[in-house]
């Protein structure tokens, strides 16, 4: 498949081809749903946690004698029918939320996703992306080009062919601009993206890394 091949300054200067195996992949609804759910499962840090009746200080002695008080009986304070005791099957830290995914399929979903963009021209291959200087102003000046010319809408997934720290440092406060190794690259955050902006030199890493075999 061919598309566009734009410089910085959003100006069509050619066109590439884009590999077939990675970019011209059906889209399958329930992989892709099934991808996305795992991927946010297994990023999750489950940080919420209760203390148990045994884990909640005091209650070591028996409130009252077990008869002749005329109440119910009780054998500490910190029970879970208490104010102030145990909770009762709580969230706990300890829990794991890791589910599993083939490395194919993850791959597959990955395709699907970008061969999405390229399908809706949200895909947008550009020559290189140069800065004189590390400038938050340098990267908004060369992203707002592409507004101007193309509906490239409020997020955008900037790719980097390698760790570009003077690129990273310069687009990372910007607002609505995520920028990302290529080698990198995950489902959710090409399905979060309006647009995806690539570095020819990009596409390489991107081949290398995930058609390996």
């Amino acid at each position: 498949m061919k598309v566009k091949l734009y410089n910085q300054k959003a100006e069509v200067v050619g066109d590439i081809d884009l590999n077939s195996k990675i970019y011209e992949v059906k889209p399958n609804t329930h992989l892709l749903a099934e991808a996305v759910r795992i991927q946010l499962s297994n990023s999750r840090k489950g940080l919420a946690n209760t203390k148990t009746r045994g884990e909640v200080s005091g209650g070591g002695k028996k409130p009252w004698k077990q008869k002749g008080t005329g109440r119910a009986r009780a054998g500490s304070i910190r029970s879970p029918l208490w104010r102030h005791g145990g909770v009762t099957f709580g969230p706990r830290s300890n829990r794991n939320w890791t589910l599993k995914l083939n490395k194919k399929a993850a791959k597959q979903a990955l395709f699907m996703a970008l061969s999405d963009k390229v399908v809706g021209n949200k895909f947008i291959v550009v020559d290189s992306i140069v800065l004189e200087h590390a400038k938050t102003k340098e990267v908004s000046k060369i992203i707002n080009l592409f507004k101007k010319n193309l509906e490239i809408g409020k997020k955008q997934l900037l790719l980097t062919a390698k760790e570009d720290k003077n690129l990273i440092r310069a687009s990372r406060n910007l607002n609505g601009i995520s920028p990302l190794p290529a080698h990198t690259v995950n489902l959710h955050e090409v399905l979060k993206a309006d647009c995806v902006i690539v570095p020819k030199s990009a596409l390489e890493v991107i081949e290398k890394t995930f058609l390996k075999n």
